[in-house]
C-alpha cells in the first residue's frame, strides 16, 4: 500500500502524523506555570537526550557522516529550529493564542517565497491555492482572539514563521539527505539562551511531569516526523500540513480545558481539512490516471531498486529527488 502512493501524498501523511503529535504543545505552554527560561531549558535538555539516543541508535559510527552529509543545513536548520521554538513559547506567553497562530500561518507563505527565490523551486498553481485557502482557514479560527494580550508577544511571534519557513526550505533544498540527525545541534542551540538567563532551576514537580510527558513522549516522534517531511515535499507544503496544529490545537484545549470554540473556529477548521486532504486526493488521482495512460511510474521504480539494494546511479537519484518535489516531469511548473 505505502509503496503505491506518490512522494507528495506520503510526505503529507508523514508530516500529519508528526502535526498530530505536535498539536498538544500549545496547551501544555498554557497549563504550565515555570517562566519562559525554566520551560524551554527542560523541553530542550529532555528532547537533546532523547533525539541524541535515537540518532545514535540509527547511524551509530556514522552520525558524524551523517550529519556533514546534511551541507548547509547543518547550520541553519538548528539555529532555525530553536528560533521557532523559544518564538512560540515566548509569543505564547505574551500574547493571545490567536495572535500567534495568525502570525505563524504565514509560514507556508515565507517557505514558498524562499524557495523561489534563494533555491528556485517552483511551486505549482494548485499549492499556492491551497496556501491560500489554509491561510483563510486558519486565520477564521483564530480571529476570535485577535486583538487580545501585548503587542511585544505580536513582534516575537514574527519570528515563527520565518524561523519555520527557513528550517522546512532548507531542508527540502537538501535533496533527499535526512536532516532528522541535526535537530539535537538546534535543541543545544535552545539550551544557551536558557542557560544564561537561569533556565536551569528546577521546576515544581507537576509542571516538571508535564514538561517530560511532553518532550519525552510527544515531541520527538513530532519533530522527527516532520524533519522527514522535506524529505518527500518543497517547505511550502511541509509549513502548509503544519497548519493542521491549528485545527487539531483547538480541538484539544476544547476537550481538555473545555473552552468552547466559536463557530467561525469549526468554519476555518473544515477550511483547512477540506484543502489538503483535497490536494492530496487529487495528486493521487491525477499520478494514478498517468500510470493507467502509460506514463513510467518513477515512485515504485526507485521502490523496487532500493527493495532489492539496487544501486541507483546519481541521475536516478537526482530524477527521484524531482518527482520528490513534484510528481511532474522535470521543467514542470503548473497542474495538468
Amino acid at each position: 500500500m505505502w509503496q503505491q502512493l506518490s512522494w507528495r501524498v506520503r510526505g503529507y501523511l508523514i508530516t500529519g502524523a508528526g502535526v498530530m503529535l505536535l498539536s498538544p504543545d500549545a496547551l501544555f505552554v498554557k497549563d504550565t506555570q515555570v517562566d519562559v527560561a525554566t520551560f524551554v531549558f527542560w523541553r530542550a535538555l529532555l528532547l537533546f537526550m532523547v533525539l541524541t539516543l535515537v540518532a545514535v541508535w540509527r547511524y551509530g559510527r556514522r552520525l558524524p557522516e551523517a550529519v556533514r552529509a546534511c551541507g548547509q543545513a547543518a547550520w541553519w536548520c538548528p539555529l532555525a529550529f530553536a528560533v521557532s521554538a523559544w518564538g512560540f513559547v515566548a509569543a505564547t506567553r505574551l500574547t493571545a493564542a490567536g495572535n500567534v497562530l495568525v502570525i505563524q500561518n504565514l509560514a507556508p507563505l515565507l517557505a514558498g517565497l524562499i524557495g523561489l527565490l534563494v533555491y528556485g523551486q517552483r511551486l505549482r498553481l494548485q499549492t499556492w491555492c491551497v496556501i491560500g485557502l489554509c491561510i483563510l482557514g486558519a486565520s477564521l479560527m483564530a480571529v476570535g482572539e485577535l486583538g487580545a494580550g501585548s503587542p511585544l508577544g505580536l513582534v516575537v511571534a514574527l519570528a515563527v514563521p520565518l524561523a519555520i519557513a527557513v528550517n522546512t526550505t532548507v531542508a527540502s533544498a537538501q535533496r533527499g539527505v535526512d536532516t532528522t540527525v541535526i535537530l539535537p545541534l538546534g535543541c543545544l542551540v535552545m539550551m544557551l539562551p536558557a542557560i544564561a538567563l537561569g533556565g536551569m532551576t528546577l521546576p515544581p514537580l507537576e509542571d516538571l511531569q508535564r514538561l517530560a510527558l511532553l518532550a519525552l513522549v510527544f515531541l520527538p516522534g513530532a519533530y522527527l516526523l516532520i524533519q522527514t517531511g522535506p524529505r518527500y515535499l518543497p517547505g511550502a507544503e511541509v509549513s502548509l500540513v503544519m497548519l493542521l496544529e491549528t485545527f487539531i490545537g483547538t480541538l484539544l484545549v476544547w476537550w481538555w480545558l473545555g473552552e468552547i470554540p466559536p463557530p467561525l473556529a469549526f468554519v476555518g477548521g473544515g477550511v483547512i481539512v477540506v484543502a489538503l486532504f483535497g490536494s492530496g486526493a487529487l495528486d493521487l488521482y491525477r499520478q494514478r490516471r498517468k500510470v493507467a495512460a502509460g506514463a513510467p511510474d518513477p515512485q515504485a521504480a526507485l521502490g523496487s531498486a532500493h527493495s532489492h539494494d539496487v544501486p541507483l546511479s546519481p541521475m536516478s537519484v537526482e530524477l527521484g529527488s524531482q518527482m520528490t518535489m513534484s510528481d511532474k516531469p522535470l521543467g514542470a511548473t503548473r497542474d495538468e
